[in-house]
Parts: structure tokens; sequence; C-alpha cells
């Protein structure tokens, strides 16, 4: 079953990502492990955070990674070059807000692609809490 491929909304900031194909990657198939997909979905979203947020509300606010969902569409081998992330975020839902990101290879070809359900919380309290609104900005175009 084919599935339709991830594409920001023209109204997204789109926060891109270098990646790195590392030896410690590759599994016994020879390529990258899956497992590694789900630490590059959150390296993407933590660094698109920590790029578009001062240290204050940083260290005030975080965000608890709830639900992932990968799909795989090409193998990336352990000779990969210039692989990227590229990530965006949905409609947020009260404390909630779905980040996409799409894995593209040098050439630009989508190898996989996620959505991860991340929930914002207030960092002392761990305790949910609607994103507010003059946050909003930083991940429009």
């Amino acid at each position: 079953m084919a599935r339709a491929q991830l594409e920001p909304r023209a109204d997204r900031q789109v926060f891109e990502l270098p990646l790195e194909v590392k030896p410690e990657h590759i599994d016994e198939n020879g390529h990258v492990n899956n497992v590694v997909y789900v630490g590059w979905l959150q390296d993407a979203g933590t660094a698109h955070w920590n790029a578009s947020f001062d240290e204050d509300t940083r260290t005030r606010w975080s965000w608890v990674g709830v639900r992932h969902e990968i799909d795989y569409f090409r193998p990336l081998m352990p000779d990969a070059t210039g692989v990227k992330a590229r990530t965006w975020v949905g409609e947020p839902q009260g404390p909630r807000f779905n980040r996409f990101v799409r894995i593209e290879d040098g050439e630009g070809r989508l190898c996989a692609q996620g959505v991860t359900e991340w929930v914002l919380v207030d960092a002392k309290t761990m305790r949910p809490h609607r994103i507010p609104a003059d946050m909003l900005p930083a991940f429009q175009r």
C-alpha cells in the first residue's frame, strides 16, 4: 500500500537538521537500523525547539514525546552522506502538537517520514500545559 508523502504546510516554518550516518547505526541488514530513526525524530524536534526559543523559555517549558509513527521508503546505507531531517509542526491541540519529520538522503529523496505527538509540560512540575499563544509564531512562516 502506497503511503502519502508528508509535505509541510505553506504557513509552517521548516527546520532542517543535518544527520550523520555512523557505523553503530548500521544493522545486520547493512543499512541504518529502524531504532535510529526514532532518535532522529527526537533530535530534529529538540534542535528545532532549541533554535527557536531562548534559554529562559526552554528552562520554563519542556516537551515529552508520547507517540511515534514512522514510515520507511528507502534504506540509508553505511556510506550515505548529506542526510537531513526536515521538520515542522501541525495544529496545537491544547498541550499537544504533532511534529512531522522527513528524513532525506543527499539527493533529496525521501527515505523515511514520521509523526511524533509531543506534549508541552511545565519543566518543574512536569504537568501538561496548554501551548501559549505567544509561542505559536515561532513555528509559522
